[in-house]
């Protein structure tokens, strides 16, 4: 069980940000500085969240100024079932369909928001964007607190998410007084966001571990996937977050190869591989090889890569040059965060 009274170590050198249990007295600890306007950091089963009071627009504005996250990108809310979310937005017959298959767990639905969600909250939009997590930390909080809970991913604006409380710790563990420490992240990368606009085909805007198959089985309807947008200079047209060009990136530079390809890498550069083999690249001298997965089980690879890249990023490493994966629902969720994280500013 994690150590309540331990301290995060952020790169800074700092010594700020505790870290939390959910037990009982930890979690009336973090309930009542949420309800009070105050940032916590908190565990779900795809990434760990940066969360604010989502009804408090004045501490969902210190979520933005943390992060360096631009004003005009949304903000996934968390709630504990349809119940709670249906107080934030409107539901149609689609939408309870989806809550009552796929929640609590790793969907985020886009649906027309009610008058008490503040602005701020989703860029000014007339939409909001609702998960229920499954992360039993994150459900005891939910409950604990008794609001709802703005929290995009707590990590700057652009990196690497995390996927332990020893990644928010690093990145901002100087900036937030505490961090719900619920473990390792389950699946690893984020939430499947889908839109539900009244009189529309549903439409995937982020990929996750949730298929547009397993969407549209449950939906009983087809499930379209909006096409990504190139330029960061369409930020005012996002609708959801996660869909920039560039995001989830590492600072060292990063070059993606096809899958069982050789990468041109040379000393002092790292090769990551879906799976255990001995491809080291063609460059000539060899490179550092590294693997997310033994065997190449792509739900193995989607829990380990966002911890590999960042372990890979503060490693000193010229270049990173990333394998994708091979064609599956879960690959192609992979390889969309693979391309985001390589793509050149």
């Amino acid at each position: 069980m994690p150590d309540r009274n331990r301290q995060a170590t952020p790169a800074s050198g700092n010594r700020v940000a505790s870290f939390c249990t959910d037990s009982p007295p930890d979690l009336a600890k973090l309930a009542a500085m949420l309800r009070a306007g105050g940032l916590v950091a908190i565990p779900t089963e795809t990434v760990y969240g940066l969360a604010a009071n989502a009804l408090d627009e004045a501490a969902c504005r210190r979520i933005f100024d943390v992060k360096g996250r631009p004003l005009l990108d949304p903000l996934i809310v968390h709630v504990p079932d349809h119940a709670a979310g249906e107080r934030l937005a409107r539901f149609d017959a689609r939408a309870l369909r989806l809550a009552a298959v796929f929640w609590p767990g790793p969907l985020t639905m886009v649906l027309p928001k009610r008058d008490v969600v503040p602005a701020i909250v989703t860029a000014g939009k007339a939409t909001v964007a609702l998960r229920s997590p499954a992360h039993p930390a994150a459900r005891r909080l939910l409950a604990a607190a008794g609001i709802p809970l703005a929290a995009p991913s707590a990590n700057p604006f652009g990196y690497i998410s995390p996927t332990t409380a020893q990644h928010v710790a690093e990145s901002l563990g100087d900036r937030i007084p505490f961090i719900l420490d619920g473990g390792p992240c389950s699946i690893g990368i984020e939430s499947t966001i889908i839109a539900l606009a009244p009189g529309r085909t549903a439409r995937i805007l982020r990929p996750g571990s949730l298929s547009r198959n397993d969407l549209a089985k449950a939906l009983g309807e087809p499930v379209e996937e909006a096409p990504p947008d190139p330029s960061p200079a369409a930020m005012g047209a996002v609708e959801a977050p996660g869909m920039l060009a560039r995001h989830y990136s590492p600072a060292t530079p990063a070059a993606l190869f096809d899958y069982g390809e050789v990468p041109a890498a040379h000393a002092g550069e790292a090769v990551v591989l879906q799976r255990r083999a001995e491809r080291a690249g063609g460059g000539g001298d060899p490179a550092a090889v590294f693997w997310l997965s033994e065997s190449g089980d792509p739900a193995e690879v989607a829990r380990n890569l966002y911890a590999l890249l960042r372990r890979l990023d503060a490693g000193g490493f010229a270049r990173i040059h990333i394998e994708r994966a091979q064609p599956s629902p879960l690959g192609d969720s992979i390889n969309d965060r693979l391309c985001r994280a390589a793509t050149a500013d």
